[in-house]
């Protein structure tokens, strides 16, 4: 198979409309869906393992910007995103997904990718259990809380070429005493802190790497970028539209659902 196939296109086509979707609906990055796939695919075009693995996570984190992006405007509008948070954790969280991205380039992820998965399906668990919309909850004011938060999301972003929501929305929920709608839209604007730390973690520690594909910045592929981001970002916008329609308990089951299948796919069960 080559990247000009009808098929390597479509697949990737039909990837980038679903992950945003999800991206919209649920506010984190799709980078679960999007890494397996790309991974599968730049293999079937002869790449070593190694290397296609790297430039699926990397070409994930930069699509996810873009999403994003698209879904933040759309939950502003809604006056679900709190900035002043967002900020503060996207801060860390850039720098950690900087070191996320590093770690990466350079050492297996195996282990760490285990310990996600069962600290991703510990936190479904909980989330389970928190209730989708807090009556007359103050929202935590510890900056020390969404620092360290900021550093757990990123950190995780950038080694695992995710956005983080699926760590940053049950933080929010369970520790930050966010209600569901404000944890989605504020996630989506962390994960564009995050995204543009990893994606450029990728970008510096692949540079001038032997055997890359065209199009290839560092370890991220504008060809297979534009294939996923394109279609992704449009769908984005459909996503965070149904979410705003959608009873928050239902919202939050649906993230549950999501989260333990992230977990098992990580360790491995999936």
């Amino acid at each position: 198979m080559t990247p000009t196939d009808p098929l390597y296109i479509g697949i990737l086509f039909l990837t980038g409309a679903f992950t945003g979707v999800i991206s919209g609906l649920l506010g984190v990055g799709g980078g679960f869906i999007m890494f397996p796939i790309q991974y599968w695919l730049l293999q079937e075009t002869g790449l070593h393992p190694d290397l296609a693995i790297r430039i699926a996570l990397g070409t994930s984190l930069f699509v996810i910007l873009l999403n994003a992006i698209s879904v933040t405007l759309k939950y502003q509008r809604k006056q679900a995103v709190l900035w002043k948070q967002a900020t503060l954790m996207g801060i860390f969280g850039s720098a950690a997904s900087f070191g996320g991205a590093a770690v990466a380039s350079y050492l297996s992820a195996a282990v760490l990718s285990t310990t996600f998965g069962i600290v991703v399906i510990l936190g479904a668990l909980k989330t389970y259990t928190t209730p989708a919309v807090k009556e007359n909850e103050e929202i935590s004011s510890n900056k020390l809380s969404y620092a360290f938060a900021g550093i757990l999301i990123g950190f995780f972003s950038g080694l695992l070429g995710i956005g983080g929501g699926v760590i940053g929305i049950p933080i929010m929920l369970i520790f930050l005493r966010f209600d569901m709608l404000k944890a989605v839209g504020t996630s989506a604007a962390v994960i564009i802190f995050t995204s543009f730390g990893g994606s450029l973690g990728y970008i510096v520690n692949g540079w001038g790497q032997p055997e890359l594909p065209p199009y290839s910045l560092g370890y991220i592929n504008l060809f297979n970028w534009v294939l996923l981001a394109v279609p992704g970002s449009l769908a984005a916008r459909r996503g965070a539209d149904i979410a705003h329609i959608i009873n928050p308990e239902y919202l939050k089951h649906l993230f549950v659902l999501l989260m333990v299948y992230v977990g098992l796919e990580m360790i491995g069960i999936i």
